[in-house]
C-alpha cells in the first residue's frame, strides 16, 4: 500500500490514534491503533466506514483530498461500534446528498447513537445483496455477532477485496513498528474481542471460502494483500477453540510470594521435562488481555493460586471469570493452591473449570502450606508429569 492507494480503485483514508491508552477501556494499547476507512472510487463514489470521532477531523482532511471536486454517493457501514461509526454523521452532514447504506439493525443502531434525519437517505441491503458502483460491484453477506449483531461485510467482485469489519483486525498503530509479527497482537485482538463468538466466526469463515479473496480490508490493522491462507487458517484455528500450538501457560495469584515461588518452581520443572514453551503470568501485575491471550495460545495451562476468604485471591477469580466469558474448551488444566489453615483455592478454580466445556483437569493436585518444601517440589513433579502425559 503507497500513499493510501490499495488497488486502482481503492483507496486507504485510515487514521492511527497514538493517544488513547485503553481499547474499549480495558486493553492496553502501547502501541496505539488504527481506525482503518476506505474509498472505492469509480463512476459512483463509496466511503467504507467512518472513524472514531476523536480522530474525526484528520480523517475528513484525507477523504477530502481523494475526492478532490467529487462526492461520495454511498457511505457502506459495517460496524456501529462508536469507533468506527462516530464520525457517521459528521459525513453525512457534509454531504448531504451522501446515501447511507447498511441492514435493518444497523439503521435501528444509527438511531440510538444519533439524532439525525434519515429520510431518503437508507439503503437497506440484505445477504448476497449487491450494489454497482460501475465497474466495481458490492456484495454483502451478514456477519452477526462477529462481534456486534447488525456487523456485515463487504466483497468487492472486480479487485477480489474482502471489507471484513472487525474480523482480521489487530491493536497497533499502523505508523508503528510491529517487531513482533501481524499474530502476537491480532490475537490478543480476537480472544479478548471477539473470541466467545467461535461459531459465529466460523459461519463468516465459510461464506468467505466460497469467494476469491486477494485483499482482506480490516477496520483495525494493516491490508492483508499476501498469504492470506496463513491469516484465515489462523482464524480457523481460534475461531474453532483449538490450541495454537503444544505449551503451557502458567498463571499465578499470590499474595506474599509464597504461591509466587511454587508457580516460578512449577514452570522451570516443565522447561526441564520438555514442555516446549512456558509463559509465566504474575495475574496481580500482568496484562489481564496477554494472560487470556497465552491461554488459548497454548494446549496445557497450570493455575497457582492463594486461598482468600474462603475462596480463591481474587486475581485469579477474575482470570477465570475472563477465560469462561471467552469459552475457554479443549484444554488440559492444572491445579496448584496455597493456605495456611483452610487451603480452598483449588476447590473454588475447579468448580469454575468444571463448568467450562471439552477441559481436561488434572487428578492430581499440589497444596502448599504457607511455604513450598521439598516435598511439594515432588508433587509438583508428579503433576508436571501429569500434565504432560
Amino acid at each position: 500500500m503507497t500513499e493510501g492507494k490499495i488497488t486502482e480503485g481503492i483507496r486507504y483514508v485510515g487514521v492511527d490514534d497514538t493517544t488513547l491508552d485503553l481499547f474499549e477501556s480495558q486493553y492496553v494499547i502501547p502501541d496505539g491503533v488504527s481506525y482503518n476507512s476506505y474509498i472505492i472510487l469509480d463512476e459512483k463514489i463509496a466511503v467504507m466506514d467512518t472513524v472514531d470521532s476523536r480522530a474525526a477531523q484528520e480523517w475528513l482532511e484525507k477523504v477530502e483530498d481523494v475526492l478532490g471536486e467529487r462526492t461520495p454517493d454511498y457511505l457502506i457501514v459495517s460496524h456501529m461500534e462508536p469507533d468506527h461509526s462516530g464520525s457517521i454523521r459528521t459525513l453525512a452532514e457534509k454531504y448531504p446528498g451522501m446515501k447511507l447504506v447498511g441492514n435493518a439493525k444497523t439503521f435501528g443502531m444509527m438511531a440510538q447513537f444519533f439524532e439525525m434525519d434519515l429520510e431518503g437517505r437508507t439503503i437497506l441491503v440484505k445477504e448476497g445483496e449487491e450494489l454497482s458502483l460501475g465497474s466495481h460491484r458490492l456484495q454483502f453477506f451478514m456477519a452477526p455477532m462477529v462481534h456486534w449483531p447488525e456487523v456485515m461485510v463487504t466483497y468487492e467482485s472486480s479487485e477480489k477485496v474482502l471489507f471484513s469489519a472487525d474480523g482480521f483486525g489487530k491493536f497497533g498503530a499502523l505508523g508503528k513498528e510491529d517487531k513482533d509479527g501481524w499474530a502476537c497482537e491480532a490475537r490478543r485482538y480476537y480472544f479478548n474481542i471477539v473470541g466467545k463468538y467461535g461459531s459465529q466466526v466460523q459461519a463468516l469463515l465459510k461464506k468467505a471460502a466460497g469467494l476469491d479473496i486477494q485483499v482482506i480490508c480490516p477496520l483495525h490493522g494493516p491490508v492483508l494483500t499476501e498469504n492470506l491462507e496463513y491469516y484465515i487458517n489462523l482464524y480457523d484455528t481460534w475461531s474453532s477453540y483449538r490450541p495454537e500450538e503444544k505449551g503451557v501457560t502458567v498463571a499465578y495469584a499470590s499474595i506474599h510470594g509464597n504461591t509466587a515461588k511454587a508457580a516460578r518452581t512449577m514452570a522451570r520443572i516443565l522447561e526441564e521435562k520438555g514442555a516446549g514453551r512456558v509463559e509465566l503470568f504474575d495475574l496481580s501485575r500482568s496484562d489481564m488481555a496477554e494472560a487470556v491471550e497465552s491461554a488459548f495460545q497454548y494446549d496445557k495451562l497450570v493455575l497457582a493460586a492463594a486461598t482468600y476468604d474462603g475462596g480463591v485471591f481474587p486475581p485469579m477469580e477474575d482470570f477465570l471469570h475472563h477465560l469462561k466469558s471467552k469459552a475457554y474448551q479443549n484444554r488440559k488444566v492444572a491445579l496448584v493452591e496455597n493456605g495456611s489453615w483452610g487451603p480452598l483455592a483449588a476447590k473454588a478454580m475447579r468448580s469454575v473449570l468444571e463448568g467450562m466445556k471439552n477441559l481436561t483437569i488434572c487428578e492430581k493436585t499440589v497444596t502448599i502450606k504457607s511455604a513450598m518444601k521439598e516435598e511439594d517440589i515432588l508433587g509438583m513433579e508428579q503433576l508436571a508429569e501429569e500434565l504432560l502425559a
